[in-house]
């Protein structure tokens, strides 16, 4: 039964937890007690148990707290050296003083659109995209997270070539909504929302001759293919860098054959991989591409997806409403990201991704020549790094041991197989080494 005064209490107890500058040791533990309560209760209990936070330290579970930098800290001050970035969200790091003064100036103006009126930070925002993505692509869309971006992606391609086939690749990521979850390759999340959107078609990721067959099959038996959607560099399977032929003759193909280019941006977009784009690894400029994550700064939730104005025209005519959000592209997250972009821009974070990255993979690679009964291989680019395992069991214990070390990875979802690196862009040299350096210790630990 609904109990409005209860609730009323509670709500302006926690109002009153998060004005506290600081915790008493007892309003820690409560807060972790009362944490994993709501998450069994209220949430979903399965997080719980697929939680280092809450498995593997002695003592009360991690629960987060603040954070700056490359640093993450709980409500009892444990720090942790952040090397998994929020799957890319932290391109910046935690609160950026920037994008938090951009955001707050901006919440005590106008927090929300009226919906009528013109709000101009969207425009701003806009523009900005305008300039600094590849090639002519100057019209785009604002949602909150990645998989509305690829939903609208995949809309903006059906409708502009009345097409309805997609092309993806295995162990693809484009999101967990159900136009999104039907372009993924893992059976993992598919399978139990089945059926999905019926007309996509599966390659191997940077198999270039695969999409030129399929393509080849869709001509002759008559399947309409809207467009080829890939992620520059796969994130979620692993930081699968394919090989340089790869998107050049996906650009050839897809101009060949009539078909859309979609660039899922998501992760890779912002400086993570060592360019501004992945797709700038490769100079190619696809039709679509799609962003989110790191464009808010770690601060604000935000995603878009943009195209050139000859697709984006049946997002205007003839009726401009045809794609619409109420609270996507809102003034807090449109200052958010264009504080994120004046950072990136002035800091050249593409330039410090691939300095960082290039000598935190060479680290890498020693250990795992130095362990070789455990890794299999290192992979990626830039600050979108994976270190590859014989088996689960290996990647799980060397998580964990680094946790309790006081830095934080996670596995590809529920795989430990693959341990991600993917630290905020911040990251210093010296933190890097003492990841390094932990790492080391629990490789040694593992081996004994």
């Amino acid at each position: 039964m609904p109990d409005n005064d209860q609730a009323l209490d509670y709500a302006r107890r926690w109002l009153e937890i998060i004005q506290k500058p600081s915790l008493t040791p007892a309003e820690a533990e409560e807060i972790v007690a009362e944490t994993i309560h709501n998450f069994a209760h209220h949430f979903n209990r399965g997080f719980l148990e697929y939680r280092k936070s809450v498995t593997v330290l002695d003592g009360y579970a991690a629960t987060e707290w603040r954070g700056e930098g490359a640093i993450i800290e709980d409500v009892f001050g444990r720090q942790w050296i952040d090397c998994l970035g929020g799957y890319g969200l932290l391109d910046l790091g935690w609160s950026h003083p920037r994008v938090v003064e951009a955001v707050g100036a901006q919440l005590r103006r106008s927090p929300m659109p009226s919906q009528e009126l013109l709000d101009p930070l969207r425009g701003v925002l806009a523009r900005l995209l305008a300039l600094i993505t590849p090639g002519d692509i100057e019209y785009f869309f604002f949602a909150a997270g990645g998989t509305e971006a690829v939903e609208g992606a995949m809309k903006l391609a059906k409708m502009y070539t009345g097409g309805s086939g997609f092309i993806a690749s295995l162990r693809a990521f484009h999101g967990k909504t159900l136009g999104s979850l039907s372009l993924m390759g893992k059976k993992d999340f598919r399978q139990p929302a089945m059926p999905l959107y019926p007309h996509v078609y599966w390659v191997p990721f940077g198999d270039a001759d695969a999409v030129e067959k399929q393509l080849e099959i869709a001509a002759v038996v008559g399947l309409d293919i809207a467009a080829v959607i890939m992620e520059p560099i796969q994130g979620e399977a692993g930081a699968i860098v394919p090989p340089d032929d790869f998107w050049p003759r996906l650009r050839q193909l897809c101009d060949h054959y009539g078909v859309l280019l979609i660039a899922d941006e998501v992760q890779t977009g912002l400086g993570r991989t060592g360019k501004m784009w992945g797709v700038d690894h490769w100079e190619v400029v696809p039709d679509i591409i799609t962003m989110g994550k790191s464009l808010g700064g770690g601060v604000m939730p935000v995603s878009s997806f943009g195209a050139r104005e000859e697709i984006w025209r049946v997002m205007m005519e003839p009726n401009p409403f045809i794609h619409t959000t109420t609270t996507g592209g809102n003034p807090l997250a449109c200052a958010a990201a264009i504080a994120a972009i004046a950072v990136t821009l002035q800091e050249n974070l593409p330039q410090m991704a691939a300095e960082k990255g290039s000598y935190f993979k060479a680290g890498l690679e020693r250990l795992a020549i130095q362990f070789p009964n455990f890794y299999t291989n290192i992979t990626g680019r830039g600050l979108l790094l994976a270190q590859h395992f014989h088996n689960p069991e290996i990647g799980y214990q060397v998580a964990s041991g680094l946790f309790k070390r006081g830095v934080l990875v996670a596995g590809t979802l529920t795989n430990a197989k693959t341990i991600r690196i993917e630290p905020p862009i911040y990251i210093s040299f010296e933190q890097i080494d003492m990841v390094l350096n932990h790492l080391e210790a629990t490789l040694q630990e593992v081996h004994a």
